[in-house]
């Protein structure tokens, strides 16, 4: 086996368990907690009620077969009376950001998932850790490589799962396009393009600002980062980026548009975009045999493609439903997590590598 193979084959491996909602299987590797005994449904309890929590999270775990709403965190009372009465939340499950640190004496609350502006992911991990709760945190996990390795300790230590929101891994058609790649089923990925952003118009939204974690790059930009290092199955060497500001009276502290370069070991490259001024959402892959494609490929629903030999026509599936299951199922089993920390730490290794290299102007290396 070549160098080549074998780092394919590693990231295939990372990326862990197959369950019976997925499309894929893949070998289990990465450690999970001991199981928690006797519960149907774990209950979840979600920090931070804005827009993915209120319209995506809350509703979709009316839907979920082994996970249910436990609880909410917030810093706002007049959303605890409305969370309380849609979704009758026990009063004994809604803390603040003053009491959070109880929640370790809730047997009520297995899991606390993280959806919170950047900043504050590894504050809420390290603190819901240390109360002896599982983490599910969304993307990106932390602000920084450091952030992130340390709330892997953290979770460690205190014996608890900690999985990344990365909700493309549970998507069937996503799942396919990563065999495909790292399998070299249509030969070896040979260039991977993908762009993922909207346009932001909202002036004093915390992504606009830099010691929240905002920026284009750190918001929809995982996603192209992601497609890049799934679909080749390989870490990325080397990084080239640059960034660009049009509306520069709203993008005063962060880039509205970001494009970077990444290279593979195999020799594998990728072009890749986000974006905070302009609509897109697609992945192309070109290989010696011919191509893949997504379009969408990161949205909550619709994801369609095709490859040089067939149309990608998998089944659709409620994401975070998918997600939230396989977790819950992870975690009540002793089983590995499809998503681990160290997944978003590779990508937080690639986005410090991304800021440096505009900051300097340079390529970097990350070997």
């Amino acid at each position: 086996m070549n160098a080549d193979q074998n780092s394919r084959r590693k990231f295939i491996k990372n990326i862990s368990l197959g369950s019976a909602a997925s499309i894929i299987s893949y070998p289990m590797l990465s450690s999970c907690a001991a199981p928690q005994q006797n519960k149907d449904k774990l209950g979840i309890a979600l920090v931070g009620l804005g827009y993915y929590s209120t319209d995506l999270l809350a509703p979709t775990l009316q839907e979920t077969k082994h996970a249910y709403l436990a609880g909410i965190v917030t810093g706002t009372p007049e959303k605890e009376t409305a969370w309380k009465d849609k979704y009758g939340i026990a009063e004994k499950n809604i803390y603040n950001y003053d009491n959070f640190d109880e929640i370790a004496n809730n047997p009520d609350i297995d899991i606390i998932y993280v959806v919170l502006p950047n900043s504050m992911h590894a504050e809420y991990t390290i603190r819901a850790a240390k109360a002896g709760k599982h983490v599910i945190c969304e993307k990106p996990m932390a602000l920084n490589a450091q952030e992130c390795e340390s709330m892997i300790k953290a979770c460690k230590e205190n014996n608890v799962a900690l999985s990344i929101g990365y909700r493309m891994h549970f998507e069937p058609n996503t799942q396919e396009v990563m065999r495909i790649g790292q399998e070299q089923v249509l030969g070896a990925v040979q260039m991977v393009c993908a762009g993922a952003g909207y346009r932001e118009t909202r002036k004093d939204h915390w992504k606009l600002k830099k010691a929240m974690g905002g920026g284009a790059m750190m918001d929809m930009g995982v996603y192209s980062l992601q497609a890049a290092r799934y679909v080749t199955g390989e870490e990325p060497i080397a990084v080239t980026a640059q960034e660009f500001r049009i509306r520069k009276e709203l993008f005063t502290e962060v880039e509205e548009t970001l494009t970077f370069q990444l290279e593979f070991p195999s020799g594998a490259l990728a072009n890749l975009h986000t974006s905070f001024g302009m609509n897109m959402n697609y992945l192309d892959v070109r290989t010696e045999k011919g191509y893949i494609k997504l379009d969408p490929f990161s949205s909550y629903n619709n994801i369609n493609g095709s490859t040089s030999e067939k149309t990608l026509n998998l089944p659709q599936v409620n994401q975070q439903a998918t997600q939230m299951d396989e977790v819950a199922v992870c975690i009540k089993e002793g089983k590995p997590l499809r998503v681990t920390g160290e997944e978003g730490l590779k990508d937080m290794k690639v986005v410090d590598a991304i800021y440096r290299s505009i900051a300097e102007g340079n390529r970097v290396s990350l070997v």
